[in-house]
């Protein structure tokens, strides 16, 4: 018999319901077709929205919820015009982070045949490389406890040895797994401001530590500042990248504008039990209703999570339906014809989603 698994399904605000409903279509189609597993939804109730009727964004059973599942699949979240208190955003991403341990952010970036880029790519050159952001610790990690004063304001940057050598351990077997799949050289970079911070001295160091123990990998160094020219310069050069919560926060963003927008940019928030599968752009309240949204990273963000649940319990079919679905997203990227007004087209979220999921019933 096939193995269930219930995946925590939160909508999330704005357009989260929009991109959400046509990937749990996809998700439903391709767990039907498998003997190998099935998949089990279960929407969570959570967000800004949320918070503006209760009081509460994350609500205990939501998170209990998501603690039992054995994955999360998280759409956009947020609202700018519904915020706390202190002026900052309602953000129950950030908040599952925490209460889950996930350490782990893993932001994707790949530019493929057909795709809209910034990048003057030539030669048939590609990118394809991985941003491993720890996503507990950092300048993160005083969020909403810091210090304001009328004259002063204070935030404290958090590293800790036993976060960092699981966010190294991790990121190494990353750089393992990609170049065992013919995806990367199996090189790992850590990216810091080692030349003027002692915390990422003290960060370089247990990368440097945790490096010894993959002597069959490349372990090198980049400033965060140079990695960032770097990236628009000539980001083929990456493989993974590994670095600290507030400067993966912004690298990601950079890669995901070489990608052509965060309409493209998938992530995944994951620690040692659980995990958090969200699309990287945000609630977008300009174009709710108008079914214009960009479906594609959030699609793509479930087909992280099959390969992330594949790889765990280890079923190959959801590995393999994970690749199938990424490759039809891309497919139909390059195709050009059925994607949405922020890749160029004019397609409906609704259309582009059908695409997609018109190429993986056709495989």
């Amino acid at each position: 018999m096939p193995s269930t698994f219930e995946i925590a399904v939160f909508e999330g605000d704005g357009i989260g319901p929009e991109i959400t409903s046509p990937t749990l279509r996809i998700l439903q189609q391709l767990s039907q077709a498998s003997s190998s597993y099935e998949l089990a939804f279960n929407t969570l109730p959570a967000g800004a929205n949320l918070y503006a009727r209760t009081g509460e964004s994350l609500p205990k059973a939501s998170l209990d919820g998501a603690r039992q599942a054995d994955a999360i699949l998280l759409s956009a979240m947020g609202m700018p015009s519904i915020r706390k208190s202190d002026g900052t955003e309602i953000s129950p991403q950030l908040d599952l982070r925490n209460e889950l341990d996930l350490f782990a952010g893993v932001r994707p970036v790949r530019i493929s045949p057909g795709q809209r880029t910034p990048l003057k790519l030539e030669g048939g050159q590609s990118v394809d490389f991985v941003l491993v952001r720890e996503s507990t610790e950092g300048l993160f990690y005083s969020r909403g406890t810091g210090e304001v004063g009328p004259d002063e304001a204070r935030e404290t940057l958090v590293i800790t040895r036993k976060t960092s050598e699981k966010l190294f351990r991790f990121a190494f077997n990353l750089a393992r797994q990609r170049q065992t799949a013919g995806q990367g050289e199996g090189r790992v970079t850590c990216v810091d401001k080692a030349n003027v911070f002692r915390s990422f001295a003290f960060f370089r160091e247990i990368f440097d530590a945790q490096a010894t123990l993959y002597p069959d990998l490349t372990a090198d160094h980049a400033y965060v500042d140079a990695t960032a020219l770097w990236m628009v310069e000539k980001p083929w050069i990456f493989d993974v990248m590994v670095t600290e919560n507030m400067f993966g926060d912004i690298l990601s963003d950079l890669g995901a504008g070489l990608m052509g927008g965060l309409g493209l940019a998938p992530s995944a928030d994951i620690g040692d039990d659980h995990a958090v599968f969200q699309p990287c752009h945000g609630s977008a309240p300009d174009i709710v209703g108008q079914g214009v949204a960009n479906p594609f990273a959030m699609i793509l963000s479930a087909a992280m999570m099959l390969d992330w649940l594949g790889l765990r319990h280890e079923n190959p079919a959801m590995v393999q339906d994970g690749n199938l679905l990424r490759d039809s997203v891309y497919a139909v990227i390059a195709d050009g014809k059925q994607i949405t007004r922020d890749l160029g087209g004019s397609s409906s979220t609704e259309e582009a989603a059908a695409a997609v999921l018109d190429r993986v019933g056709a495989s």
